[in-house]
């Protein structure tokens, strides 16, 4: 099967991932820190359970090995910073300009793997980035109506450098390792960085408070990192062991169209459920904006 193929499902299914996130977050968690908490447990359980299945492979070194472990390092410090801006901010603003990754990789890529970047490449990296800007710019009516950037841009761009820099080593990673094993210490690493960032008392509290009321965010929760999520962390991981980390980052940027299609069809149908402005000039700012990143991010794969 093509890489572009498995990469393209890896974002339909990492978009469900974010709508998920956003609906836990809205209606049932009390602190930033209460998914990340559920998600350091789950994911060190797949991780745990993925390296017993997979077991020590034969060309397993400890560069390698220590090259999967980085990668799930980056990954889980990027996965942080957008969940905590995720607690306050809109999923259709948020996940578009964490998609911007595809940059770094291609940059990365070219200085680590030595993979080229051609002008037409270039091109799309500068519409990219255009589209990233403007998806956080509004209007400061206090200021004479000038154009302000929201400070989440700043900690979402540095969110999107440490997943650019997370595909460059899972690349480095895959080239030697099977994906099994890759994908075990990738994600019990993320797993066990999110419970050394989330395991304090309110989190707890809002946990042990969800179990007591038999909240359906941990059905939300389990289907989510048990199934959605393994599914495209692992079909993306497949796509990177066998395409270039360039390309394969820069189809992997289209969860921002997805994500942002799913979020509007969603709160058009289930209004509040996401805490999304459905006004038009917001819904056509968010669908434009996010066409320029896609379209910059598919410039990357010619």
């Amino acid at each position: 099967m093509s890489w572009l193929i498995i990469a393209l499902a890896s974002s339909a299914f990492m978009g469900m991932v974010s709508i998920s996130d956003k609906v836990v977050i809205h209606k049932y968690c009390n602190t930033p820190l209460t998914l990340l908490l559920l998600i350091g447990i789950t994911q060190t359980t797949v991780g745990t359970v993925s390296l017993i299945f997979s077991g020590i492979p034969d060309e397993a070194t400890l560069a390698t090995s220590g090259s999967a472990i980085g990668s799930g390092i980056l990954s889980g410090l990027a996965a942080f910073l957008s969940q905590r801006v995720l607690y306050r901010q809109e999923v259709s603003r948020t996940i578009p300009i964490t998609q911007s990754a595809p940059i770094f990789t291609a940059l990365l890529a070219l200085l680590i793997l030595g993979e080229s970047i051609s002008i037409i490449q270039w091109g799309g990296i500068i519409v990219a980035v255009l589209g990233c800007a403007s998806i956080s710019m509004s209007v400061d009516n206090e200021n004479h109506g000038g154009v302000v950037m929201h400070n989440s841009f700043y900690v979402l761009m540095l969110s999107a450098f440490l997943f650019g820099a997370s595909t460059v080593i899972g690349k480095v990673a895959l080239e030697s390792l099977p994906i099994l094993y890759t994908h075990g210490l990738r994600t019990i690493t993320l797993g066990l960085l999110m419970l050394s960032f989330s395991l304090r008392p309110a989190p707890y509290n809002d946990v042990k408070s969800l179990i007591n009321e038999r909240s359906p965010a941990f059905l939300l929760v389990a289907v989510n990192d048990f199934v959605t999520a393994q599914a495209g962390l692992i079909m993306m991981l497949w796509a990177l062991s066998i395409g270039p980390a360039s390309l394969v980052g820069a189809v992997a940027g289209t969860r921002a169209l997805f994500t942002v299609l799913y979020s509007i069809g969603i709160s058009k149908i289930f209004i509040g459920a996401l805490g999304e402005d459905i006004s038009t000039g917001s819904v056509m700012v968010k669908l434009l904006s996010t066409l320029l990143i896609v379209g910059g991010i598919t410039a990357l794969a010619l």
